[in-house]
């Protein structure tokens, strides 16, 4: 399914309002912006130091209707209560304004969350779902994932993407990229990556051929891992899906006691002026099986980590 194609998917499903009946105890009203909606309030009641208890008095509600909201399974969320739980909460107004976007989103499954759009451009809502990731399996074409990039890298292109940044700005934005890298290099229960890089990504220059030796060299070395695991996709396996799917990531958030989810797969795709988040089984399904597809053209895991050694002396020469 290519990128295009999704985006026209989403685009009619929203015109027609539907979604996919709940399996098993997932309520129909869950869906992805309403479930980071309910994250980035459980995590700010806690940092409050209150409890479901004490936030739903105050804001004259029964528990379950403050639990219902956290889980993402609120049927009807009004903007002005979650203006107010802000408040409670001491939610700065920047993060406000993008929790007040969140509440206004649409309930499908297939979601075009263009920047700008209800909720403010610098509102990340990709960071706060990857942070709850276990499992990511991805494919990327143009540029090194964001997890596995170095400093420098990031900072070649985030000195390109904002060039009215000053220094110190910069600085926060490649910080706040490394930060995020904790998902897979902490010690207690990292998150499995699983990434195919098109040769391509190896042999285009970003900051220069020094920082592109050492970002190869990065690879070579995280893919030594138990949790990641770096495939190159060479110019020789040419379209091995006869399409191209653009860059995307598979995002999974584990299991519970009974082995079921804690909250259904999301499929991201990244785009220029928004992002596509796609959450329907059909659709996560096509894109694992895209995944395992590249994986299989790829070379292997030791052959790949060759290539990114030999790669990286090239340029260091």
């Amino acid at each position: 399914m290519s990128a295009s194609s999704a985006r026209t998917s989403a685009s009619s499903e929203r015109a027609s309002g539907g979604f996919d009946k709940p399996t098993g105890t997932e309520s129909a009203s869950s869906t992805l912006p309403r479930r980071q909606l309910g994250r980035y309030l459980r995590d700010w009641r806690t940092q409050a130091g209150l409890t479901i208890a004490e936030a739903s008095r105050l804001m004259e509600w029964g528990a379950s209707t403050l639990q219902r909201l956290e889980k993402g399974q609120a049927d009807r969320i009004r903007t002005i209560d979650i203006q107010e739980l802000c408040r409670i909460y001491g939610i700065h107004e920047q993060l406000a304004d993008g929790l007040k976007g969140l509440a206004q989103q649409a309930a499908v499954k297939s979601w075009w969350h263009a920047y700008g759009d209800l909720i403010p451009e610098n509102f990340d809502v990709y960071v706060g779902l990857e942070a709850s990731a276990q499992q990511l399996s991805s494919y990327q074409s143009e540029l090194v994932l964001g997890l596995l990039q170095t400093a420098d890298y990031a900072r070649a292109l985030h000195r390109l993407g904002y060039p009215d940044d000053s220094e110190t700005e910069l600085e926060r934005r490649v910080q706040l990229r490394l930060q995020r890298q904790a998902l897979i290099t902490r010690k207690c229960s990292p998150a499995t990556v699983a990434v195919v890089l098109h040769e391509s990504v190896l042999r285009r220059v970003v900051g220069g051929v020094k920082v592109m030796a050492a970002q190869l060299r990065h690879l070579a070395d995280l893919s030594t891992s138990d949790n990641v695991s770096v495939r190159i996709l060479p110019f020789a396996a040419g379209i091995p899906l006869g399409d191209s799917t653009g860059p995307f990531t598979v995002l999974e958030f584990g299991t519970d006691s009974k082995g079921q989810p804690v909250e259904p797969p999301v499929v991201y795709v990244e785009g220029f002026t928004g992002d596509l988040y796609l959450e329907r089984p059909v659709d996560v399904q096509r894109y694992h099986r895209a995944h395992e597809s590249l994986q299989r053209a790829a070379l292997d895991i030791q052959t790949s980590r060759q290539l990114l050694r030999q790669v990286a002396k090239e340029f260091a020469a």
